[in-house]
């Protein structure tokens, strides 16, 4: 158990798992770079001692990997897994009250402890200008916090257990921030941040809101964490701490005691600025848009206090090992939380929100021999109402039958679904609606369409595992390519507009349809770049679902409407790149060459295996 950031990063050192570097190093682009290298290599925790232009340490990689996250809470995770269990079934507690004692125990130290008296003792006031800004992509606007605890609380009901602690990205200079003075806060739909500014703005009032940086690792997680009803994010941090969540009020600001460094400010109503671009985690550029502006209080540091970063960008990267941590520690939380759901998977290599593989189940009519989506169509509606969730755009869902499915084993499970699909019946969409806030794909910021690929029943279909001769020789339409089994990658023309790709799909559909049916393969990708997309399954996730917005992207052989649903023989996904959509990320080649000397013999990185 660390009470602070500082005995973690000592104990990973002690046990090999962090290695310093001595060097100077830039914060612009250099860090990023450095430790982009080393988490993909899946290495080791880095302190960065020197830190160009700061007199504080910065450490990345913390939770680079998921044997390290356990590591780090080696003791508490189990506790945490049952006081997590407890709150989904409460039950439990009566049936086996011995077996439970512990998880008392544990839960003690979840209740915030308040410090009566200021004790900030430790920390120093400093600047904005003082701490590491570090710039992480080549167009990135600025300088960002990418591993903030955002506090805000309920302005109708203030205290430390009405509040919200998210990790929303914080942008600490560029565009027209005045240093110092002013910083941004970016924050997607459907966040708790947002009620608490929604509040404050009927009550005329700005908002308080305290960033914490650092400390404990598990008050970095706690931000992120997709908790169950009436578990805080206070209460989470101090369980998976092991330790209180300990904090004090100063000029009328919630501080965390444990933070290395803490940012205070006000929000106030109608206060925009230009936030932006941030390369993010979906591998794209988020762009420049109007989001809340924070007028800077006051900004602390302890004495030796250590900044924690991390990069994001196409995964996967360290928010991936987040995922697969957050998934040790809520379990099966979601069987509980939605009935009849037994699994759902959030796909990483797709960016997460865009794509969301589910397990439900079939129950509504077991006298009956008709085997159709009925069940699982009612789970993907809960589904997509229920939180994060409710952000994905593609969700495939199914119910298992003779066999054990997995969403994990992402090959199988699509294979289970395109052997299965009814492409007359089984594709459901909601257009005009909200998508996630990173995604460009749709036709505005937060706004786009969504599908749901609801299959069950008997195998109707074999998968094609060769390329079907009606891809092949198609003039406009050229290479393709077999992604897996049932899926073909095949290149396209430009895209210029929609008014000319609908005539371009409809000249491909009418060229497939002239050679005759095609059952054995149910998806067609329509792309740019047909040997990249089969080139890897990571590929196919990744550009299929960041590059399309399923009620414009979506086409079919055959298609038609029958009574505004609609129904194909082959759906076909165009996925080529649109004038609308964000820039990918691409590393800067100078940098990747600066940063080479740390590699080499003689440098702090040296032994790092790359």
């Amino acid at each position: 158990m660390y009470r602070n950031l500082e005995e973690c990063i000592l104990d990973l050192e002690r046990t090999g798992q962090l290695v310093r570097v001595h060097e100077e190093v830039d914060p612009n682009l250099e860090m990023a770079a450095i430790h982009m290298r080393v988490n993909q290599a899946g290495g080791p925790a880095l302190l960065f001692e020197n830190v160009k232009g700061s007199k504080f340490p910065a450490v990345s990689n913390l939770f680079g990997t998921l044997e390290r996250s356990k590591f780090i809470f080696r003791n508490t995770i189990e506790a945490t897994k049952d006081v997590i269990a407890l709150r989904n079934d409460p039950m439990n507690i009566l049936k086996k009250p011995l077996k439970h004692f512990s998880t008392g125990l544990a839960a003690s130290k979840a209740l915030p402890l308040k410090t009566v008296i200021n004790k900030m003792v430790g920390f120093q006031e400093i600047q904005i200008s003082d701490l590491p800004l570090i710039h992480h992509w080549p167009k990135d606007g600025g300088a960002f916090v990418t591993l903030p605890q955002v506090y805000t609380e309920d302005p109708e009901k203030p205290g430390i257990m009405n509040s919200n602690l998210g990790m929303y990205r914080v942008q600490l200079s560029g565009n027209d921030y005045i240093m110092n003075k002013e910083v941004g806060l970016h924050y997607q739909i459907h966040r708790g941040i947002g009620v608490h500014q929604e509040k404050a703005n009927k009550l005329g009032i700005p908002l308080k809101v305290s960033i914490f940086i650092g400390g404990p690792p598990a008050h970095t997680l706690a931000a992120i964490m997709p908790l169950p009803e009436g578990l805080s994010e206070m209460t989470f941090a101090g369980l998976l701490s092991g330790r209180n969540f300990r904090y004090c009020y100063v000029d009328g600001y919630c501080i965390s005691l444990d933070a290395d460094f803490v940012i205070t400010g006000e929000v106030y109503p109608g206060e925009t600025k230009p936030e932006g671009p941030f390369g993010d985690h979906i591998g794209y550029y988020s762009l420049t848009h109007d989001f809340p502006l924070m007028r800077v209080h006051k900004v602390y540091a302890k004495s030796k206090g250590i900044w924690p970063f991390t990069v994001v960008g196409r995964p996967p990267q360290e928010d991936t090992a987040f995922g697969e941590i957050i998934h040790e520690l809520t379990g099966n939380a979601i069987k509980q939380e939605i009935p009849g759901v037994k699994e759902v998977h959030a796909v990483d290599a797709a960016g997460v929100h865009p794509l969301l593989f589910a397990i439900g189940s079939e129950r509504y009519t077991p006298y009956q021999n008709v085997k159709q989506p009925a069940e699982i169509l009612t789970l993907a509606n809960r589904i997509l109402g229920t939180g994060q969730l409710s952000l994905a755009k593609y969700l495939f869902i199914t119910a298992e039958e003779k066999q054990p499915l997995d969403t994990h084993k992402e090959i199988e499970f699509l294979t289970y679904i395109l052997e299965r699909i009814d492409l007359h019946r089984d594709i459901h969409f909601q257009t005009n609606t909200t998508i996630d806030t990173l995604d460009y794909s749709g036709t505005g910021l937060n706004t786009g369409s969504k599908v749901v690929i609801a299959a069950y029943g008997d195998q109707k279909r074999s998968l094609c595992k060769d390329i079907p001769e009606q891809l092949k020789d198609l003039s406009s339409f050229r290479n393709p390519r077999l992604v897996m089994p049932g899926i073909v990658a095949i290149e396209g023309p430009e895209f210029l507009n929609y008014q000319q790709a609908h005539k371009q799909l409809d000249e491909f559909c009418l060229a497939i349809q002239t050679k005759g049916m095609m059952p054995t393969c149910p998806m067609i990708i329509l792309c740019d770049d047909s040997s990249f997309i089969s080139g890897s399954l990571q590929n196919f996730f990744w550009a299929t679902f960041t590059r399309s917005n399923p009620s414009h992207d979506i086409y079919g052989v055959n298609s038609y409407y029958e009574y505004k649903h609609w129904g194909c023989d082959n759906m076909i996904i165009d996925i080529r790149t649109k004038p609308h959509h964000a820039p990918p990320l691409i590393s800067d080649p100078a940098v990747e060459k600066n940063i080479e000397g740390l590699f080499t013999k003689g440098g702090s990185l040296s032994n790092v295996k790359i």
